[in-house]
C-alpha cells in the first residue's frame, strides 16, 4: 500500500511498538491493517482469530508467519512475545473486558474499540486491571484525534460562536441484518446508542470539553420486526451541559446514513456534515467574520491512533483518551437507558474539571 503524502516513513520495525490486532472483522481488515502499514510508530506483529485459517492468510499478506497468527484459545501464548507490546481489540463488545483484562495480565498495554465494554461496571473493570497490572488503557475514540473535530472543538470553546447555546447531533444507519452480533442485546450491550450513538455523545463532550449534568431520553422498539427483538431502533435524548447548554442526540438503525454535528452560539454556529466516517469530513464555522471552511492534509484516522497510543507506551504518558472516557460514556449511555425506561429525568455526578477524563493532547496533521 502506497504511503500517503502527508505520513512520514515508517521508523525500523526493530525500534517501533509491535501490536497483536484481536478480531478480523471488516475493520481490522479494511481500515486498521492498512493503517499500521503507514503508521511512523507501530507495526502489526500478531494476529489473534477465531479462525486459524483466516489468521494465517492474513498473517501471510503482512509478510508474517502462521506462527504469528493465534486462536483465541493461545491468547495467553502471547505473554512469551516480546515484540507484542500492545493489543488492539476489536472483538464484540461483550468480550472487550474479558481480552483487555487477559492482556493486562500479560503486562500487555490496551488499545480497545468503543465502547469500552457493554456497561458502566463493564469497563471500569478493565480500567482496574489495566491500572493493576501497570499497563496502558486507550479507548479507541478516533474522533478526538482529527484535526476537523480538533476545529469544531477550537471553534466552540475559542469563542468564535460567542456564548454556546446549542448542540445536535445525529448518527443514524440501517442495520438489515437480523443475525448481526449488534443486534444482540449480550453481544452489543444495546443497540444504536453505544455503536453509532455514541460518537454523537462523545463528540459533543469533547468540543465543549465538558460533562452532561442531566439527561432525558425516549427510545423506539417496534413490534414484529426480526431486527429489534433485543435491541432499540431508535434513540432520541436530550442532555442538559453546565451554563443551560442544551443538546440533542438523534441515533438509529433504522433510518438512512446520516452524520451530523452542529453548535451554535449567540454570535455564530458549527456545522459538520458528515461529522463521523472514517474519511471525507467536512466543517464550517460561521461568525460574524463570515463562514470559514478550514482543509487539512490528507491523513488515516486509524493511524493517527495507532501513533499516539506508541508515543505513550515510550513516554509512559496517559493516553489523550484513557479508560476513564470509555467509563464515562458508559456512566452517561447506562442513565439515558434508566431514562427511557423510566421516563425520567437522570442526574448525573457533578464535574467541574474541563476534559475531566482525557490525558496528553495527541499530535495532529500539520499543512
Amino acid at each position: 500500500m502506497p504511503l500517503k503524502p502527508d505520513i512520514t516513513p515508517p521508523e525500523a520495525q526493530d525500534t517501533r511498538v509491535g501490536f497483536a490486532l484481536v478480531g478480523i472483522g471488516k475493520l481490522t481488515a479494511e481500515e486498521l491493517i492498512p493503517a499500521a502499514r503507514t503508521s511512523e510508530h507501530a507495526y502489526v506483529a500478531a494476529l489473534v482469530s477465531g479462525e486459524p485459517d483466516k489468521g494465517q492468510g492474513f498473517a501471510r499478506a503482512l509478510g508474517l508467519t502462521d506462527g504469528d497468527a493465534y486462536t483465541y484459545e493461545q491468547f495467553g501464548e502471547l505473554a512469551g512475545r516480546e515484540d507484542v507490546q500492545a493489543v488492539y481489540i476489536v472483538t464484540p463488545n461483550s468480550l472487550h473486558r474479558e481480552y483487555a483484562t487477559r492482556a493486562a495480565r500479560l503486562g500487555k498495554h490496551v488499545l480497545c474499540e468503543k465502547p469500552l465494554g457493554v456497561n458502566a461496571e463493564d469497563a471500569q473493570a478493565i480500567v482496574d486491571a489495566c491500572r493493576e497490572a501497570g499497563v496502558l488503557l486507550m479507548t479507541a475514540y478516533r474522533c478526538q484525534y482529527t484535526p476537523e473535530h480538533w476545529a469544531a472543538r477550537d471553534a466552540v470553546q475559542g469563542g468564535t460562536l460567542g456564548d454556546l447555546r446549542l448542540l445536535h447531533s445525529i448518527h443514524a444507519q440501517v442495520e438489515d441484518d437480523p443475525e448481526a452480533w449488534r443486534l444482540k442485546r449480550e453481544l452489543a450491550g444495546g443497540g444504536p446508542l453505544p455503536d453509532v450513538g455514541i460518537y454523537s455523545l462523545n463528540t459533543l463532550r469533547f468540543i465543549t470539553g465538558q460533562e452532561p449534568e442531566w439527561v432525558f431520553a425516549t427510545q423506539h422498539q417496534p413490534g414484529g420486526d426480526p431486527r429489534f427483538q433485543e435491541v432499540e431502533a431508535s434513540m432520541s435524548a436530550l442532555l442538559g451541559f453546565p451554563g443551560g447548554v442544551s443538546a440533542t442526540i438523534q441515533t438509529s438503525y433504522a433510518a438512512v446514513k446520516t452524520t451530523s454535528l452542529r453548535a451554535m452560539g449567540e454570535k455564530g454556529s458549527l456545522n459538520m456534515e458528515p461529522a463521523f466516517p472514517y474519511d471525507g469530513l467536512k466543517v464550517q464555522v460561521s461568525g460574524e467574520g463570515g463562514t470559514h471552511e478550514p482543509t487539512f492534509p490528507e491523513y488515516d484516522q486509524f493511524t493517527l491512533e495507532f501513533d499516539h497510543f506508541a508515543g505513550c507506551i515510550r513516554s509512559g504518558d496517559t493516553p489523550w483518551t484513557p479508560g476513564e472516557e470509555g467509563v464515562q460514556d458508559h456512566v452517561i449511555m447506562d442513565a439515558l437507558y434508566e431514562s427511557a425506561r423510566t421516563g425520567q429525568v437522570v442526574r448525573l455526578p457533578t464535574h467541574t474539571k474541563r476534559d475531566a477524563f482525557r490525558g496528553t493532547k495527541p499530535k495532529l496533521p500539520q499543512k
